[in-house]
């Protein structure tokens, strides 16, 4: 079983940086695809990166050269480091995992609750 917890998230000015984690509470954690996903208030969800069990990692146009995700297998934790926040970067991120990678990103079987990040301007 997979049990995602998200923290980290916050508010912080335009230009800063936050780092989110993600534990997992089980045992298969390293045989899954993770990813970290957004939701923004009136919008859909989006994924913003994902990282396979072999390291490949796949960002949005919109994040690309700010955020960066690893994964510490070792510690059942995977990591997005956000840096150059902009309040467009304003929204509910929520940690995925899964085994199949759809549409360019992780199809989530598993969900955190989610932790909200706030940019003001």
């Amino acid at each position: 079983q997979v049990q995602l917890v998200e923290s980290g998230g916050g508010l912080v000015q335009a230009g800063g940086s936050l780092r989110l984690s993600c534990v997992d509470s089980g045992r298969t954690f390293s045989t899954y695809i993770l990813g970290w996903y957004r939701q923004a208030p009136g919008k859909e969800r989006e994924c913003v990166a994902a990282i396979t069990w072999s390291q490949n990692m796949r960002y949005a146009d919109s994040v690309k050269g700010r955020f960066t995700i690893s994964r510490d297998n070792a510690k059942n934790t995977v990591y997005l480091q956000m840096s150059s926040l902009k309040p467009e970067d304003t929204a509910v991120y929520y940690c995925a995992a899964g085994r199949i990678w759809s549409n360019n990103c992780v199809r989530g079987d598993y969900w955190g609750q989610g932790t909200q990040v706030t940019v003001s301007s």
